[in-house]
């Protein structure tokens, strides 16, 4: 029993506490904004930067009717009273702790957002805040709620402002308005194709060096890891780095790292990209006689050639890639094609992936 009677004592305590600090909430009253250069009315500022304020839950703020209705009782002219003694005497008649104020101007091709915190009482500006943004009227709540987020110290939502204030942000998200960029980060499924030499040799016994493999195509799959660096207007820059298997389905296994830089349309998806890449594939020493047959271990080995005989070794490369993003939904579906110059032969590849769309 005494536990209980602990318990809601507690309780009491907790609830009188939190009414306590409720009441000690200063008042706060918003009254016209000044605009100039926007489409909406003072008194619509404001009520926009008032809706704002009560979200804080910081203040006790004075609701637009009892505002309309003060205004009314004490009959008060409020156009154009945006100064430090005017809403003084506004916010003494009306009987208000704080009193926010400031202005929405456009100047060119920027929306520059001033608000003033005045104490009442003390007839002292308490806190300012100025910010400067994109031209963008139709987000001019959003431009309210950052401005008042940065007066309080409180946090923001960074994407967001840099999409208010930065150009090439707001470019791109023009020119891609579902998403700021457009990420292909996946998996990717594919084939490539041999030519040449290398060709020759696959095809070739596992006496003479080779994989038994009539044709030279081989299956390959792994995945696409992409960071865009650079975003500007319809075209993003890239890094990417793919590390893919090759060969499974010929019993081989060739890995394999592609380090590619790319640019991609954020519109139409089309994209570029080229970069080193390198792998590992069983090579041998050896020479080639006069009738074209490969020997190894010999005195007069001069070249290399791969060879299911041989060891492991690194190999390198050049990849050429191209390719379009079809999108269906809130999918992506990025189809690509490459190509790898050697002197052993040319190798050509199709790639294919998927991935849902990265709002970022």
């Amino acid at each position: 029993m005494k536990t209980i009677f602990s318990k809601i004592g507690i309780l009491a305590l907790i609830l009188l506490f939190s009414i306590n600090i409720k009441a000690q909430k200063k008042t706060l009253t918003v009254l016209n904004i000044d605009s100039q250069g926007v489409s909406l009315k003072p008194n619509q500022i404001g009520n926009l930067l008032r809706m704002e304020v009560e979200k804080l839950d910081t203040f006790e703020v004075m609701d637009r009717y009892d505002v309309a209705y003060m205004i009314k009782k004490h009959s008060l002219d409020i156009n154009g009273c945006y100064g430090k003694i005017c809403l003084t005497e506004m916010g003494n008649l009306i009987g208000t702790d704080k009193i926010l104020s400031g202005s929405v101007e456009l100047y060119g091709k920027t929306i520059i957002i001033t608000l003033r915190l005045l104490d009442v009482k003390k007839s002292k500006i308490e806190k300012a805040e100025v910010k400067e943004f994109l031209n963008i009227e139709d987000e001019l709540q959003s431009m309210i709620r950052l401005t008042l987020q940065e007066m309080f110290n409180l946090q923001i939502n960074e994407l967001l402002m840099a999409r208010l204030t930065d150009v090439q942000q707001q470019e791109s998200l023009i020119n891609n308005p579902n998403e700021n960029r457009l990420n292909l980060s996946g998996p990717r499924l594919g084939l490539t194709y041999f030519t040449g030499e290398t060709a020759e040799v696959l095809s070739k016994t596992t006496d003479d060096g080779g994989w038994d493999i009539n044709v030279p195509v081989m299956f390959m799959f792994g995945y696409q890891f992409e960071v865009q660096y650079l975003n500007s207007g319809n075209f993003q820059a890239l890094f990417e780095v793919i590390p893919t298997i090759t060969g499974v389905d010929q019993g081989i296994i060739i890995p394999n790292l592609a380090f590619l830089m790319g640019f991609r349309n954020n519109v139409k998806g089309w994209e570029i990209a080229l970069g080193p890449t390198i792998g590992l594939i069983k090579q041998s020493s050896g020479y080639y006689d006069e009738n074209g047959n490969w020997h190894i271990n010999q005195e007069n080995q001069s070249e290399k050639r791969i060879d299911k005989r041989g060891d492991e070794e690194f190999h390198t490369g050049f990849v050429f890639a191209a390719g379009r993003s079809f999108k269906s939904g809130k999918m992506n579906f990025p189809v690509n094609l490459f190509v790898v110059p050697s002197n052993k032969g040319v190798r050509f590849g199709l790639t294919f992936g998927f991935n849902s769309k990265n709002k970022l």
